[in-house]
């Protein structure tokens, strides 16, 4: 199984995640920081490096290992698809690119909110779990502690009504709106690059009964 990259990026989350919590002033040079980042070009680079960032172990942790349980699974397959070098490169911009991209929204929303702060690869996470789901529809996601696992396909669906809904409620400290646009950027971006893949997911489904 091909795995380097994905430990690498792990790997590296894990070091930086580690460091930043005992040096306050990377955390707040990288932390997502939208009222500092507002029609600032110089402060853009807080996309990528607010997605290195954990708030704790229990964050970091939950993140890298769902990265780690659905990312080998979409690497593979997009090197399958795509060969070795455009497949690793297509799994890296959908990762980096899921934590770019899921954060606009929230940037847009809270540019004038001078005390916002965000951080955590849940965008890129989000994009991976998403195009495994693509290419195992019927495989069974398991939540932490909760040994009963649901269809990928109808847990996508529950994924994706639950975080829009908690997203317009802003009734925690979660960043919803990067779970939500990174699931959708890894159903584009897959289906984008490799768009055989939708129709086996449709025949998938079809095929598939709840009680077989």
């Amino acid at each position: 199984m091909l795995t380097n990259p994905l430990l690498i990026l792990i790997g590296l989350t894990v070091l930086v995640s580690a460091y930043a919590w005992s040096n306050a002033k990377l955390m707040d040079d990288w932390i997502l920081d939208p009222y500092r980042m507002d029609g600032r070009p110089g402060q853009w680079y807080r996309f990528l490096t607010s997605g290195f960032l954990h708030a704790d172990w229990g964050h970091l942790l939950f993140n890298m290992i769902t990265l780690y349980s659905f990312g080998g699974i979409v690497l593979n397959s997009f090197v399958e698809y795509l060969g070795l070098t455009s497949g690793i490169t297509a799994f890296l911009v959908l990762y980096l690119g899921g934590i770019v991209l899921s954060d606009l929204p929230t940037c847009f929303r809270h540019r004038h909110d001078p005390g916002y702060r965000s951080l955590g690869a849940s965008g890129g996470v989000a994009s991976v779990l998403f195009a495994g789901i693509l290419f195992q529809p019927i495989g069974k996601v398991y939540m932490m502690f909760i040994p009963i696992g649901i269809p990928g396909f109808i847990w996508g669906v529950l994924y994706l009504l639950y975080s829009y809904y908690m997203g317009r409620q802003r009734r925690d400290n979660i960043n919803h709106d990067a779970h939500f646009y990174g699931a959708l950027f890894g159903v584009v971006v897959t289906l984008a690059l490799i768009p055989g893949v939708g129709t086996s997911f449709v025949q998938h489904i079809q095929d598939y009964k709840l009680f077989n």
